[in-house]
């Protein structure tokens, strides 16, 4: 049984904070798009499918960043019933320094057939560049 957009959203939360790649992929489309309107230096604007997202996100998964929890999640179904907005505060560590990490989100996700066809994460970018440094 497919899920539903929501379901799917659910899902992102969940095993994203658990930082889980592999599980993370399993939910896209073959042909899924990923999208960062704002990033820091060394973040692509965009990626294309599975195995491009997948070395991505497998380099961004690493440390220096843990996740501990999320705080203040609104999720917001639209008219379309494919287009959820999740907005969202990561709460975690930055492991080289064991200083707090905080990050705003805003992620528009498309799915399409039960399976995320387009990602657009509208991080802060100054929270991810200066935990990188």
């Amino acid at each position: 049984m497919k899920l539903t957009t929501r379901q799917v959203v659910d899902r992102v939360l969940e095993v994203g904070l658990r930082q889980d790649v592999e599980a993370f992929i399993g939910l896209l489309a073959a042909d899924a798009t990923f999208e960062w309107p704002f990033r820091p230096e060394g973040v692509p604007p965009r990626l294309h499918g599975r195995a491009e997202i997948r070395a991505f996100m497998t380099r961004a998964a690493r440390p220096p960043i843990t996740f501990e929890q999320y705080r203040n999640v609104v999720v917001h179904e639209t008219t379309d019933p494919e287009v959820t907005i999740v907005e969202y505060e990561v709460l975690g560590r930055v492991t080289t320094t064991g200083a707090p990490f905080h990050q705003t989100i805003i992620a528009v996700i498309r799915v399409h057939n039960g399976e995320i066809a387009s990602y657009r994460d509208y991080l802060n970018p100054l929270a991810l560049a200066a935990a990188r440094s």
